[in-house]
């Protein structure tokens, strides 16, 4: 236990860290922004309690809200991906996965469960991030068209990440 929470405190300050000094200056034409900071809400255990899960997906928006001199845009955008992730878990996994503390990675859930977990995340961290951020109807196909290209631009990289850090374990479920 004291392990994970020693290894997620230091995914929090590097996954930061990269997001603030490489990525937020890394842009397609205003269109795709990188944000693969959410990989740290994705890579919670799974057994963690809810409340201290929208707790530390509020945290982690909120920190990176403070980099990007926006209010509260990230914290709003983390908390949805936290509800995502609980409904996730609550429809995939078994009761008996459900309250172990694994980590969800790649080489403990296989590519499918994982590739559509971090897929469908994104995609409804971005709707979120750029609908609040936005709040307007004007553009609004350059709106979907930011949220499309930046969820591709993230899940990619979200994807290189795991694959460099993939560790071949005993599976929770199969492929």
């Amino acid at each position: 236990m004291g392990r994970t929470i020693i290894a997620n405190i230091i995914r929090f300050v590097i996954l930061i860290a990269i997001q603030v000094v490489l990525f937020k200056n890394i842009g397609y034409y205003n269109l795709a922004s990188p944000f693969p900071y959410i990989l740290i809400i994705f890579l919670l255990p799974i057994g963690i309690p809810n409340f201290m899960l929208y707790i530390l997906a509020f945290v982690t928006g909120l920190t990176v809200d403070a980099f990007y001199d926006s209010v509260g845009v990230h914290a709003a955008a983390c908390v949805a991906l936290a509800w995502y992730r609980i409904f996730f878990h609550q429809i995939t996994l078994d009761v008996d996965v459900q309250g172990t503390f694994e980590t969800p990675a790649l080489g403990n859930m296989g590519s499918k469960w994982y590739l559509s977990y971090i897929a469908i995340g994104t995609l409804i961290h971005h709707f979120v991030l750029f609908h609040v951020e936005y709040f307007s109807f004007q553009n609004y196909l350059s709106t979907l068209l930011s949220i499309l290209l930046s969820s591709i631009f993230t899940i990619l990289l979200i994807i290189l990440i795991s694959v460099l850090i993939y560790k071949r374990k005993s599976r929770l479920l199969s492929n």
